[in-house]
């Protein structure tokens, strides 16, 4: 493996700019590939056969309202000053919001507090619990919109109203992985002290995470995928690509200083760091050994 690898990178870096247009040219298929061949990922996940998911089951059939992995909201009603929620004209405030809440878009159930025993003794603080029936990601900007305003018209009755719970949990573009590399980009400049050498372990990482979201999204066509598998795979790709990359530049950056060409350099790194890094991603990938005491005697 060694010697092969020795060769590879000698050939790699002998015709660098063939071999970056050939990786180019695969990063461009595979994504053509996904944007053809993708499907909607699912945003639920099941198990068969384990306790947890026969209880998911079964609530969902006895009380589809609440299913498990649904979306849900809670809203507390306060009265202001000295008055209570009892009291006439709070009472027909807290009504007006539960028919508004119960009348949103894609909600299954509302509990009404006082029937459902949730107000204090006083009867100056209510909880009001709202049951959706979809899940984190399918939940639309309209019911949400919908939730504020039966919270503002609370408000405009009287009433103080606060909100919690996955409902308000709005999907947005999530920026850490960007700050993620920023910083990684950050160290790895003070650390080699050249633009080149720290760009490097990020731009062979960005490659084999493009290449492997994109296989995901093909994936997605033939199979079903949860949606949380392009994000795993994003953060572990980076994490691993860049540590595993920086192995690799370390040795090469190495072999430079101790005199030897660039060529040769490239193949020695490759051929030493590089079979460090293919045994530990097949160590990965390979199943666990069976433990001495398991199996037949």
């Amino acid at each position: 493996m060694a010697s092969f690898l020795y060769r590879l990178g000698r050939f790699s870096f002998r015709r660098r700019r063939t071999v970056i247009a050939l990786w180019l040219a695969v990063l461009a298929a595979v994504w053509a590939g996904a944007a053809t061949l993708s499907a909607p990922t699912a945003n639920t996940f099941s198990v068969p056969g384990t306790e947890s998911q026969r209880a998911v089951d079964l609530l969902e059939e006895r009380f589809p309202e609440v299913a498990a992995g649904n979306v849900s909201a809670r809203v507390v009603l306060a009265a202001r000053g000295d008055s209570r929620l009892d009291d006439p004209d709070a009472a027909e405030a807290v009504q007006a919001v539960l028919d508004e809440l119960a009348e949103a878009p894609q909600v299954a159930s509302v509990v009404d507090p006082f029937a459902a025993g949730l107000v204090n003794p006083d009867a100056t603080v209510a909880l009001v619990q709202v049951a959706y029936e979809v899940g984190p990601g399918d939940m639309t900007p309209e019911a949400r919109d919908a939730l504020e305003a039966a919270a503002e018209t609370g408000r405009d009755a009287g009433l103080t109203v606060e909100m919690g719970g996955d409902a308000l949990d709005e999907e947005s573009e999530d920026a850490s992985v960007l700050i993620g590399l920023a910083v990684a980009a950050l160290v790895l400049v003070l650390t080699f002290g050249s633009f080149v050498a720290a760009g490097l372990p990020l731009l062979t990482a960005l490659l084999g995470v493009g290449l492997g979201v994109g296989g995901i999204a093909i994936a997605s066509g033939f199979v079903g995928l949860s949606s949380t598998t392009p994000t795993l795979a994003l953060m572990l790709g980076l994490a691993v690509g860049i540590d595993y990359a920086l192995f690799v530049v370390s040795r090469y950056r190495g072999e430079l200083a101790e005199g030897r060409d660039p060529e040769e350099a490239a193949g020695r790194a490759v051929g030493t760091a590089g079979s460090a890094v293919v045994f530990a991603v097949s160590r990965w990938s390979s199943p666990s050994p069976r433990s001495p005491s398991s199996g037949s005697r």
